[in-house]
């Protein structure tokens, strides 16, 4: 069904044009109040019943009736703004992906399973780059059983900002009860700026192979693990960071891989007792340093939704977003 609109609005998007992206005004009221104009950009994920659905770019799903569309069109693809250095998707996301390699993995089609016992999402999740293979309700069933065998909950990670099928694969999960359960962003940048900072990095020790010591200022599980290890030491050239404190456990940490052209920026982290001293400017700056040395140009990190702080300091080093991902969840008795 295709709409026209009079005047100097025109309604240009019809059902046909689910998986592009697209740019709609449109009006929204409350009970109590007067009807005002909204307007959302992002992917046209589906179109059914009279209401289409628009996936933003940070994942958020806008239900607009059509009844209540002024204007829209499809936004060209040269209409988007490129982020830090130039890169595909899917280049980044291999990149992030070799970076924290599972325990074990098995591909589904061109869907990849990964498992680490359970430490964290990203190395127990589906990364669902491409085709599965089957049909999606089949692949997602083949997804809960083999994550039910080694006891782990089912997580697809699937990302928003992106390109359209990871879009229209997220709203298709929501559709079938799997949950969101957290979302961060990919951040990128030069990598040249980030060595230029100004940060005394005299007392920032870099190491090939991970301690106990920068274990204990690791706190993101219970007993580390043989799996734990294995995550953390994976990677194409894996660097550790650490800053002493005044006792045996660092002030600070950091974890870099370098990979080609890219260097990605994991576990930085400050005690509390040691914030706002420029110790994570200082991790990173060396990490950096060490990056360029062996030839990577291009940063990357990740960074969660809610982390305020780390957006700031990263935003002030010259990174910008480039996509958002997001983990969704096995919901209970849903389909898939």
């Amino acid at each position: 069904m295709e709409f026209t609109g009079g005047g100097l609005l025109a309604i240009r998007i019809t059902g046909s044009d689910v998986g592009k992206r697209v740019s709609v005004r449109y009006l929204t009221h409350g009970p109590a109040t007067a009807a005002t104009f909204a307007d959302a950009v992002g992917v046209l994920v589906s179109w059914d019943a009279g209401v289409l659905v628009i996936t933003r770019r940070t994942g958020e799903s806008v239900r607009i009736p059509e009844s209540s569309l002024v204007a829209g069109k499809v936004v060209p693809p040269g209409a988007t703004r490129r982020r830090g250095p130039a890169t595909s998707f899917a280049e980044l996301a291999w990149v992030t992906a070799r970076a924290w390699q599972p325990v074990e993995s098995e591909p589904l089609g061109e869907w990849t399973l990964r498992a680490a016992a359970g430490f964290t999402r990203r190395a127990n999740s589906v990364l669902p780059l491409g085709d599965p293979g089957m049909e999606l309700d089949a692949a997602l069933a083949r997804v809960r059983d083999w994550y039910a065998a080694r006891d782990l909950p089912a997580f697809v990670q699937a990302a928003t900002g992106a390109e359209s099928t990871q879009e229209l694969l997220c709203a298709e999960l929501e559709k079938r009860g799997w949950v969101r359960e957290v979302s961060a962003q990919v951040w990128t940048g030069g990598l040249a700026p980030v060595a230029d900072l100004d940060a005394d990095v005299s007392e920032v020790r870099l190491d090939r192979d991970v301690d106990e010591a920068w274990l204990q200022r690791y706190q993101r599980f219970g007993v580390p693990g043989p799996h734990v290890l294995q995550v953390l030491r994976g990677g194409p050239s894996v660097w550790f960071a650490s800053v002493p404190g005044t006792g045996p456990i660092p002030a600070a940490i950091g974890r870099c891989v370098v990979d080609g052209r890219w260097a990605g920026f994991m576990a930085v982290e400050v005690a509390p007792e040691y914030r706002r001293q420029g110790l994570a400017t200082a991790v990173m700056t060396a990490l950096a340093r060490r990056a360029l040395d062996e030839g990577a140009s291009a940063a990357w990190l990740q960074v969660e939704s809610e982390n305020d702080g780390g957006q700031a300091m990263y935003a002030g080093m010259g990174f910008q977003v480039h996509h958002h991902y997001h983990h969704y969840r096995a919901g209970e008795g849903g389909q898939g």
